[in-house]
């Protein structure tokens, strides 16, 4: 079976192991890699991949169950129920190609990934106070 989200961990990042798969999964969802009916990867898949404890890739699909994203199928599996993105992918990919200039012209005029990082949330937290959803 095709796998449409490999996950990743930072151990040392300070965030618990099944928020990361949570977050993982959102971010997916939002970027459309992730679509409703698509299935995620087994908690067996998972943990080989991972070795982490089983039971931290349950909580993990738990949580998202919780918030409706997706439902677990007796002898199926965990499938997407929806989406997060709002955008269309046309949209998206322009978005993405105009960010990723972005950022090489920022390390071109010096700037580590860190100091974009740092950029980045400056912006946000600025918009985000403007106004909420609506960023202008």
């Amino acid at each position: 079976m095709l796998t449409l989200i490999e996950f990743r961990l930072d151990r040392g990042s300070g965030v618990a192991t099944y928020l990361q798969l949570v977050h993982q999964v959102r971010h997916a969802l939002r970027l459309g890699v992730l679509r409703p009916g698509d299935r995620l990867p087994t908690a067996r898949e998972v943990v080989a991949q991972l070795a982490i404890n089983p039971n931290t890739v349950l909580k993990a699909y738990r949580e998202l169950e919780r918030e409706g994203l997706v439902s677990g199928r007796p002898g199926q599996g965990t499938f997407v129920e929806r989406s997060l993105g709002q955008t269309s992918m046309g949209d998206r990919a322009r978005l993405r190609a105009d960010l990723v200039r972005w950022v090489r012209d920022g390390h071109q005029a010096g700037l580590d990934l860190e100091d974009l990082e740092a950029l980045v949330a400056s912006v946000l937290t600025d918009l985000s106070g403007e106004s909420r959803g609506e960023i202008a």
